[in-house]
């Protein structure tokens, strides 16, 4: 079976490799990788059960007397806290920029009917889970980030299928996204949905939320019992434009103009509930969890009925209180899920069955013996131990083993007789606060044997890719022979270990919690698979090479055990860049012939320089304050390129390709489809993407005023299109149709002479149209990328063309060394036997390529959390959200550096290397040891995927790192803070590495060979 498979992806058709060995290999490697993944995430990455059940109120055991008719729930999207009625903020705090004034006279004359809180909002902040949230007063887990592009229907019990039970009216106006998570819950008559991820509207769902809202109001039948209504221009600016622009400004006068209107239009039973839904970082954006980010307004008021007593106070044991940096007063704090009870319970319903919130206690202090209060907080708590009985009798139940001890010691304590009133609503307070507690740590749970397999896949599976790479090193041209026989072993190991996985499943599966068949057999197969591949080919463990060990990598892996070091990733990868060439500098200075020295160090200087500059880039995460300041943006919370970044950026465009033909022209490369392609379809795509972000930045900032911005909007898509349209289409089918760099000059032959012919570009046949292959993707990239990363990109190109010299000029002082250590220096003037016997590709080359993708990654404004995604280039090619087109900008925009180096790997092979010409049999042709004939151009494929899978390598090696540091310290006050998001992180720069790769190998270096071979009469093999 394993020999017909192997005969099966070796097949060729028309001539060409179906899917080549090479590829077959690297696609191995990539599902080790899958593997790991898929096991330590679900170990790791738990997600919660939701529970279908729903409350049903029987008489008045979950009742609590009801003093509204109905309700007007008001989200503005992303308001924080208002401080200015207690602490009003300096210019310099950070707080001041979205906030609302409430009216004085609501606020302060009216005490009983008007409360303002901090509501916490649990992580991950993004909309779809603050919905959930406030509707069924559940928490999220750190993976429901996942269904915030897409949100599915809510089968939970909440709110709204309280309101449905009881027959009572609901409606909505605002973010779409209600609609995706309660599509049957609103009156059809009284539903009036937005498009809410069209970041670039200000103003549209604010309108009309206010166009139906004001009617509503005004109708004498009132004919609502519950009316939502959710805006989202302040969410909106926060992301365009940022928290200090005048459209901020603007908006919060828009929403206190409506606020006060709506209050004129309230009747007497009529509950208004104001709230953000979460915050927003500096720069406006949000998504995790720091405390601009889960830090939202609350502000609940009744006209009529007054919701407390202002004589005296809950006891204080039941209040809550928290200083934010840069105020020195403290400030009442709830959790943002306590609104669900207290909303329940004003309007007559009952809580929510998997509610986790605590009724917020002035809101029932409505007499001195706290009655009602201690009413509400007994259906509560009764609520909650409902919940958390029959989540002990799910399937999950187990997760509450550990805290179940405590939870029943605190329920007892609600039911003692002898407490006094005071103590009794602590009791049932403290139950309540226990109980949400042991469900968030729950929830942090994990599976450490699910977590051991996938650290063993990942670790196993990195031995076996160091196997693989040490194994192509060594083999040379018998690099082909080499790679059928391993890659037999690969999939006999797979078919093998899927065997054992399940057959070792049946008998104890009762011993493996959480483990199925499936996981099962994807840990035996990679497994097996691996090991047989260490046993064929095990890799050689010897003081020279643990010596030559890459140091940056291995404290790059090293320092994410330690929370500090990866918050400042950023800044210790230009070091350990830095530090990856000193070697080469060294090999410059000791180079045995001038021209190779001054190479070696004029281009490692240029590339020193490119990621100095690089470096000057910067996003801040929350973590680095005070000690880090945002350049990529004109200000932290004014998301616009800073004045020199606009001036520089169109002269960037227009010289990136000058800059590319100069290093072409070093080997006369810069011919054939490259004389094309450069002037005609790069440059065109690269001004046309840098205009782009012009006009947006003018459109942003109303440059030539709001009337223009119909022009500015259309005249930015269409740059875009351009931009992509001629690179891809165009590009794409220029390089496809002439995938070389040469061109032929032809010379008259003198009398009884032969004519000459010289190939202009060949000493860089592979690697010139490799580059203008890569150059496609990076227009690409560079095109979706903010003009300060444009910036970025551009140095990143030129560093990457200088450390391609280096390793040029390094390859050939190693070849001079090696020849005069075997005392044949003449078989330096063998060109045939030069290109065969070439010393291979060292892992240390590969290092700052790899360096490289992470710190463009940071430097065109990315960070491993949530809130660094730059959801403004969702809008590139339409003016609305528009799937798929969205989805595919941000992913370009978010993870595009990091293709484009791993894309990039096989150029370390391809470069000013010259194919071999035709040689007679028998002549210069090499045998192996098993009677294959070698072709010497071979070794250029087989070269190019040892880059590959040493570039695979270092992805892999720092995701393990990342996964071990993340199991390690799974308790660590950090994990979901600093190590669970640099995991993710990671396991993005392993997939989009791999992709980078296979693409590379499968496309750029097939089509490339196969050409370049048919020119000088060779096979493609």
């Amino acid at each position: 079976m394993k020999d017909m498979i192997l005969r099966m992806i070796t097949t060729r058709f028309n001539g060409d490799e179906m899917i080549s060995k090479r590829l077959s290999l690297l696609l191995w490697i990539s599902f080790i990788h899958l593997a790991g993944i898929y096991l330590f995430t679900r170990g790791f990455l738990l997600t919660r059960l939701s529970l279908p059940n729903h409350t049903i109120c029987e008489g008045k055991r979950c009742a609590v007397a009801q003093t509204h008719k109905r309700a007007v729930l008001l989200i503005i999207d992303a308001l924080r806290f208002d401080f200015v009625s207690a602490d009003p903020p300096t210019p310099a705090s950070p707080y001041h920029h979205n906030i609302l004034t409430l009216p004085r006279e609501l606020t302060a004359s009216r005490p009983e009917h008007s409360f303002l809180f901090n509501a916490y909002a649990d992580p991950p902040t993004t909309t779809l889970q603050r919905i959930k949230g406030l509707t069924t007063g559940s928490l999220p887990t750190f993976v429901d980030i996942g269904n915030n592009f897409g949100g599915s229907s809510i089968e939970e019990d909440s709110i709204l299928k309280q309101l449905r039970l009881a027959g009572r009216k609901a409606g909505f106006m605002g973010d779409d996204t209600w609609m995706s998570v309660f599509p049957d819950s609103f009156e059809a008559n009284l539903t009036f949905p937005y498009d809410s991820f069209n970041v670039e509207d200000l103003h549209t769902v604010d309108e009309g939320i206010i166009t139906h809202l004001f009617p509503l109001l005004e109708d004498p039948r009132k004919p609502f019992d519950f009316l939502v209504g959710h805006f989202l221009g302040v969410d909106h600016v926060g992301h365009r434009v940022g928290p200090d622009h005048p459209s901020m400004e603007a908006k919060l006068i828009q929403m206190n103009d409506v606020l006060k209107r709506v209050v004129g239009l309230l009747d007497e039973d009529t509950l208004l509930v104001v709230l953000g839904d979460h915050g927003m970082d500096r720069s406006g954006d949000h998504g995790g969890d720091g405390d601009l980010e889960t830090s939202s307004a609350l502000w609940v008021y009744s006209k009529g009925p007054a919701l407390t007593q202002t004589h005296t106070r809950p006891p204080s044991g039941l209040l809550r209180y928290t200083r934010f940096p840069g105020t020195s007063v403290f400030h009442r704090t709830i959790q943002q899920i306590d609104i669900l009870p207290t909303l329940s319970l004003l309007l007559g319903l009952p809580i929510p069955f998997n509610n986790l919130g605590t009724v917020i206690p002035e809101i029932f202090w409505r007499d001195r013996m706290g009655s009602d209060l201690s009413r509400a907080l007994e259906v509560n708590a009764a609520q909650v131990k409902s919940y958390l009985d029959v989540y002990r009798s799910s399937p999950s139940g187990g997760e509450l083993d550990e805290s179940w001890k405590g939870l029943e010691t605190a329920w007892t304590a609600t039911q003692a007789t002898s407490l006094s009133i005071e103590a009794k609503l602590i009791s049932l307070s403290t139950f309540n606060w226990v109980a949400l507690m042991a469900c968030r740590s729950m929830w942090a749970q994990f599976n450490p044997l699910l977590m051991g397999l996938g650290l063993a896949v990942l670790g196993i599976g990195l031995l076996a890719t160091w196997s693989i790479y040490t194994g192509l090193a060594a083999a040379k041209s018998r690099w082909n022979s080499w790679l059928e026989v391993h890659l037999a072993q690969c999939l006999h190991g797979i078919a093998s270990g899927a065997v054992i996985g399940f057959v070792a499943y049946l008998p104890l599966a009762s011993y493996l919690p959480g483990l199925d068949a499936l996981d099962c057999i994807i840990f035996t197969a990679p497994l097996v698979s691996s090991l047989l591949i260490i046993i064929a080919s095990p890799p050689p463990v010897t003081l020279d090479i643990l010596k030559s060990t890459p140091v940056p990598l291995v404290l790059h892996t090293l320092a994410f055990f330690s929370n500090s070091f990866t918050f400042w990733e950023d800044r210790i990868v230009p070091f350990l860049l830095a530090s990856s060439i000193v070697p080469y500098v060294q090999t410059g200075f000791r180079a045995p012939v001038p021209r190779l020295r001054y190479r070696i160090i004029g281009f490692s200087l240029l590339f020193a320089a490119c990621i100095r500059l690089m470096s000057i880039s910067t996003i801040c995460r929350e973590e680095q304050h005070p000690y880090c300041h945002v350049t990529f943006y004109a200000s932290s919370s004014f998301p616009s390129p800073p004045l020199f970044v606009l001036i520089l950026a169109l002269p960037t465009a227009l010289a990136l390709p000058y800059a590319v033909a100069r290093f072409m022209r070093i080997t006369h490369s810069d011919v054939g489809v490259a004389r094309s392609f450069l002037p005609i379809i790069l440059r065109p795509a690269l001004v046309a993407g840098a205009l782009y972000w012009a006009i947006e930045w003018a459109d942003s900032a109303t440059v030539l005023g709001h009337k223009w911005a119909p022009f500015l909007r259309l005249g930015r898509t269409w740059m875009a299109r351009l931009a992509f349209g001629v690179v891809m289409l165009g590009g794409g089918a220029l390089w496809w149709a002439v995938p070389i760099c040469l061109d032929f000059e032809t010379k008259e032959a003198k009398q009884g002479e032969k004519r000459q012919v010289n190939v202009i570009g060949y000493a860089n046949a592979f690697g010139s149209p490799y580059f203008v292959f890569w150059s496609i993707a990076f227009a690409v990239v560079y095109t979706t990328t903010q003009l300060t990363g444009q910036l970025v990109l551009g140095l990143a190109a030129v560093a990457l063309l200088a450390w391609l010299e280096v390793v040029d000029s390094v390859r050939d002082v190693r070849s001079i060394e090696a020849a005069f250590a075997t005392s044949i220096p003449s078989a330096l003037l063998n060109v045939e036997a030069s290109a065969t016997t070439s010393p291979p590709i060292w892992f240390t080359d590969i290092v700052p390529v790899a360096l490289l993708s992470i710190h463009v990654f940071f430097g065109t404004g990315h960070q491993a959390v949530i809130s660094s995604i730059q959801w403004k280039s969702a809008f590139l090619l339409t003016p609305t959200l528009t799937y798929p087109f969205a989805p595919i900008t941000v992913v370009l925009n978010s993870i595009g550096p990091l293709f484009l180096m791993g894309l990039a790997a096989p150029l370390l092979a391809l470069w000013n290397r010259a194919p071999v010409p035709n040689i007679p049999t028998g002549l210069s042709v090499e045998k192996s040891n098993t009677g294959d004939v070698v072709e010497p151009d071979s070794q250029v494929k087989g070269e190019s995927t040892l880059a590959a899978v040493g570039y695979m390598a270092y992805y892999a090696t720092l995701l393990l790192g990342t996964a071990v540091s993340a199991a390690v310290l799974r308790r660590h006050l950090m994990v979901w803070k600093v190590f669970a998001p640099r995991f993710m992180t990671g396991v993005l720069g392993v997939l989009v590495a791999d992709a980078g790769v296979l693409l590379g190998v499968g496309i750029g270096v097939e089509r490339i060979t196969h050409r370049v071979g048919r020119m000088f009469g060779k096979s493609a093999a």
